[in-house]
């Protein structure tokens, strides 16, 4: 059985949890142990453990277990269809997780080391631009993040959607992605890995 190491309050962890429940695979799921930095010499969870095979990254195991799973609708075989679906999950692992990262560990985190006001207003604005991109994105297109089918691509943008409304900033009103969300929501493992209150 597969096994998979971190705690469910996590957003990454959380990314596998929604994967692992819309492909419907058995799992067993582990608290995080000192012994395990030894799967992940980073110390970070997700950690998956598929008999001799370790897999750390949230988003690349997410893929692993689409692709071992054959779950073309969630990862397309297809290379334009699914650079569609990678290019909006590493959008979302690299340009918007940075936009977010000052602003949450001060207002959320509440860290001492993220206790200036000016990076703190500057990370929020620059959150606030990066959802505008996807509600621009969800205008035009949609009614999910690579087209008219729900993806991987929707499973971590839904995660870092939910931590943009969870975390206390001032948000612009972006009605594509009110509706998105309202969309997400239609997912059972949404639902429970989701939008969960849990930033």
């Amino acid at each position: 059985m597969l096994k998979l190491i971190g705690k469910p309050t996590s957003i990454n962890v959380r990314k596998v949890l929604w994967t692992l429940a819309e492909i419907g695979v058995a799992y067993e799921r582990i608290e995080w142990q000192p012994e395990h930095v030894a799967l992940n010499p980073n110390g970070l969870v997700p950690v998956l453990v598929d008999g001799d095979f370790v897999l750390w990254e949230s988003n690349s195991i997410c893929r692993y277990l689409c692709g071992k799973a054959g779950r073309h609708d969630l990862l397309p075989a297809d290379p334009p269809a699914r650079a569609r679906v990678e290019q909006w999950m590493d959008w979302q692992a690299t340009d918007l997780n940075a936009s977010w990262r000052y602003a949450f560990m001060a207002l959320v985190r509440q860290s001492p080391a993220f206790a200036d006001p000016a990076q703190v207003a500057a990370s929020a604005a620059a959150w606030n631009r990066n959802i505008g991109i996807l509600d621009r994105h969800l205008a035009a297109g949609g009614p999910f993040a690579a087209g008219e089918q729900f993806t991987l691509a929707d499973i971590v943008l839904g995660l870092s959607l939910n931590r943009w409304l969870m975390t206390p900033i001032e948000r612009p009103d972006y009605p594509a992605v009110a509706a998105y969300v309202e969309r997400l929501l239609g997912r059972p493992a949404y639902r429970e890995f989701g939008r969960n209150g849990v930033a």
